[in-house]
């Protein structure tokens, strides 16, 4: 198992550590419902330095990250982020990532830590355009500073000005007194907040000074599984969960991020599925009872036929209630749709909402 430069940080705050995506990861500390209200009202700090980081450059780097993505990278300007996805050859997900253009010819690119070799095989496989491709995945640390305090507390520590940089923007400057830190406006949280990438070596002095900094504010360090109650209750998804190999964008509800104005991997048969429509569909469910879904509970119809499979689901700590989301097939997933979720041999009735949830 791999350990993130901030490993023995965590150990040392008692936080319970989990394997996760090949790395020993922290998956909570004070609680997890302690921790995610944090996020919602004050501020969290994630260790997020177990996802890939790649860098793609030269004169080719557009063309090959048009071509293995499906948003529009011709749509970046310098200094902004976007989320895509890399299409496999049969019309399913590689993963989903984040690309940011640092400057002509220049692309970061974000993906997930369980999908680093698999996405670098896969974008290298199509490298015919001449890119300088360096996977830097293993000498960068991610620190994620997310809720409503975090701008607040980020801002002691920069002469950035945090206030100028948009939701899905970037700049690069200094933190806390390390230099060449990427801060980017992102999150996976829905709280808002910024993520900072920088070397390993920097990574106990940047957590140290955040934490400092956000005493008056009540940031708490948060762990993974804050993380995904967060994300979920924005209906966010989760690849290896709500995405993957045999799942579609359209089917998945990532329409928005899949441009037919360029060609890319598998547009033809995303171009088919969004003119003819899709037989199943990522939807947002809430149970109308008491119940908790979890990852893989069967859906089922008024009669108790299968008709999909939830692909995340959790006790939402704001909602108080069950919820999820799940693949559902057609017409089921029509908003408003009564369905079920076979919790425990139990067929608890549950409703298609919209997403997010809060």
């Amino acid at each position: 198992m791999k350990k993130t430069a901030l490993y023995d940080k965590h150990v040392s705050l008692g936080a319970k550590i989990v394997p996760f995506a090949g790395f020993e990861m922290p998956v909570q500390y004070s609680g997890v419902t302690e921790e995610h209200f944090a996020v919602r009202e004050k501020a969290g700090l994630f260790d997020v330095s177990h996802m890939g980081q790649f860098f793609i450059e030269g004169p080719g780097s557009k063309d090959l990250l048009q071509f293995v993505t499906t948003n529009n990278v011709d749509a970046l300007e310098n200094g902004k982020a976007q989320y895509s996805c890399l299409p496999n050859e049969n019309g399913g997900i590689v993963d989903d990532l984040i690309v940011y253009k640092m400057g002509d010819d220049k692309y970061f690119v974000v993906v997930n830590a369980s999908n680093i070799e698999k996405d670098w095989d896969h974008i290298s496989k199509y490298n015919t355009f001449g890119a300088k491709m360096t996977n830097a995945s293993d000498d960068m640390s991610l620190l994620a500073v997310q809720g409503p305090k975090a701008t607040e507390i980020l801002q002691k520590l920069t002469e950035t000005n945090l206030s100028e940089i948009p939701y899905y923007s970037f700049t690069v400057g200094s933190v806390a007194g390390v230099n060449n830190v990427i801060i980017s406006n992102t999150g996976y949280t829905g709280s808002g907040g910024f993520e900072i990438y920088f070397n390993n070596e920097n990574a106990e002095q940047l957590w140290d000074a955040i934490i400092n900094a956000g005493e008056a504010e009540g940031i708490i360090p948060a762990g993974l599984a804050a993380r995904d109650t967060l994300r979920l209750e924005k209906g966010f998804c989760l690849y290896g969960n709500d995405i993957d190999d045999t799942t579609s964008p359209i089917e998945a509800g990532l329409g928005w991020i899949t441009k037919f104005d360029k060609d890319f991997v598998s547009k033809d048969t995303f171009a088919k599925q969004k003119e003819e429509g899709v037989t199943r569909k990522l939807v947002g469910f809430e149970l109308q009872d008491k119940g908790v879904p979890r990852h893989d509970y069967p859906v089922v119809d008024a009669e108790g036929n299968v008709i999909g499979k939830v692909t995340s689901g959790t006790q939402s700590p704001m909602k108080k209630i069950g919820l999820g989301l799940a693949y559902v097939d057609k017409p089921h997933f029509k908003l408003g749709s009564e369905i079920f979720i076979q919790v425990r041999n139990k067929n608890i009735p549950a409703k298609v909402v919209k997403a997010p949830f809060v």
